[in-house]
């Protein structure tokens, strides 16, 4: 791919990452609604309303409107166009530093599988960890529904901003970087070896490009959905005041305790989700997130490899 500095890996990442999601997006509304719902913490979020992926969009397009599918679209093709630019082109970057380095591939020839997930792990944190704001602000519009034709993508930074403080756009960014990085390391690499396994019957054609992104979506999906709704969750949470009652011989007062987040970190989302809703609830939104991982790497790897043509 040419020199280090090469700067068209991390454009046509960026530019192939944004397609796939406007393609995908009214998917991901669906898995981020299953999320968060019938959670016995979070009050405002304790009713199951959708019963699976088709009932979410059906309810969704009746009741808010087809446009409420696009909630938060906007700050996530700003997350695409740093995220995905930043986790490409550093991805496709450190292969090309151990190519030259003599680690990627063995005596035979073929690219090392660990060397790989190593180079898409830290592809994959690095990219999330800076993004995490926007992910934020797409989670919380995606929750929001069809009222964020009030709330826009400043005016809901903004909120966040004024009583959440900038630790607020950073919420969830331990699970963020974690779920990239679990997706970053089985994602690309089995995608790369698909394809080359792949080359033979098919060329380097869009059939190999299809069928390779198919299988890759699913091992990324099985692994990253319990890293993803504790994400979702810690990301949609807000501060929360709680009422304390105080008797004395005197009188009965009622005053306001500090406010408190329902879950302090992953760890305790994690045990509190699995002790309140089973364990089945750390799979919720499998499927969208199946479905639309699958034509996201599609329509994503098509356009990347038909970029690659410009090289």
């Amino acid at each position: 791919m040419g020199d280090i500095r090469d700067w068209r890996p991390f454009v046509y990442g960026g530019m192939a990452s944004i397609m796939a999601e406007f393609g995908t997006f009214p998917i991901d509304t669906t898995k981020t609604r299953l999320q968060i719902q019938g959670q016995k913490t979070d009050r405002s979020h304790s009713e199951l309303r959708y019963r699976g992926m088709t009932d979410a969009f059906v309810k969704i397009s009746r009741q808010e409107g087809v446009k409420a599918l696009y909630s938060g679209i906007w700050p996530a093709v700003l997350r695409q166009a740093t995220y995905g630019t930043i986790k490409f082109g550093t991805y496709y970057t450190l292969k090309k530093v151990a190519t030259d380095r003599g680690l990627l591939h063995d005596k035979a020839g073929n690219e090392s599988l660990w060397c790989n997930a190593a180079c898409a792990t830290m592809a994959g944190a690095i990219s999330s960890a800076i993004a995490n704001p926007t992910d934020v602000l797409k989670v919380r519009m995606q929750v929001h529904g069809r009222g964020t034709s009030d709330v826009g993508l400043l005016q809901c930074f903004r909120e966040i901003y004024v009583h959440e403080g900038i630790r607020g756009l950073w919420r969830g960014v331990g699970p963020t970087a974690q779920r990239a990085a679990v997706i970053a390391a089985v994602e690309l690499p089995v995608y790369d070896f698909c394809k080359l396994q792949l080359m033979e019957t098919f060329g380097d054609q869009v059939a190999n490009h299809f069928i390779s992104s198919f299988i890759a979506s699913l091992g990324s999906a099985i692994a990253s959905t319990p890293i993803d709704v504790i994400r979702t969750r810690l990301m949609n949470q807000r501060r929360v005041h709680q009422l304390q009652h105080s008797i004395t011989p005197a009188a009965s007062t009622t005053t306001t305790a500090a406010p408190r987040l329902y879950y302090t970190g992953s760890v305790d989302c994690a045990v509190q989700t699995v002790r309140n809703e089973g364990f089945r609830a750390l799979y919720k939104g499998f499927i969208p997130t199946w479905v639309r991982m699958g034509p996201w790497n599609i329509i994503f790897f098509i356009t990347y490899e038909q970029l690659k043509q410009f090289y």
